[in-house]
């Protein structure tokens, strides 16, 4: 179901300001080696279409980290705003990023294969390797 109202956020030093329409509350967790070297660990994160406006767009980096996607970040405070494909409308944004905390629910992690033994999440979630994702999804 898709929520009506967009929820809104922004960055650190609130140069860059995002509104975002989901289809669910749902949460993922990408172990990738580039997402964990990008921030430090997991990138949590909600994922929607095309749906996604931004403000401050002068303030926002982009920087292409794979042959089909692209991040995206403050150039000012260095927030992570997005992760996005490049021939598909899809983003990946990071929860953090918006001013509602609550109602989520962390039910899908990707990239379970690289995933170091360091850390760990409670809650049982589907688990798939980088191969089971994008053979999902299609891609090679």
């Amino acid at each position: 179901m898709t929520h009506a109202k967009p929820l809104e956020g922004r960055c650190l030093c609130g140069a860059v300001s995002v509104s975002a329409i989901l289809s669910h509350r749902d949460l993922g967790a990408c172990h990738c080696t580039t997402c964990r070297r990008w921030g430090g660990g997991p990138l949590l994160a909600v994922e929607c279409e095309d749906q996604v406006t931004f403000s401050g767009e002068a303030q926002i980096g982009v920087y292409a980290s794979s042959d089909w996607a692209e991040r995206g970040f403050c150039k000012v405070c260095g927030t992570h705003l997005f992760y996005r494909l490049r021939e598909q409308a899809f983003y990946a944004l990071p929860v953090g990023l918006f001013d509602e905390q609550q109602g989520w629910d962390l039910n899908r992690e990707v990239f379970i294969d690289q995933k170091p033994s360091y850390y760990g999440f409670a809650q049982p979630t589907l688990q798939l390797t980088g191969e089971e994702l994008f053979a999902l999804h299609g891609a090679s």
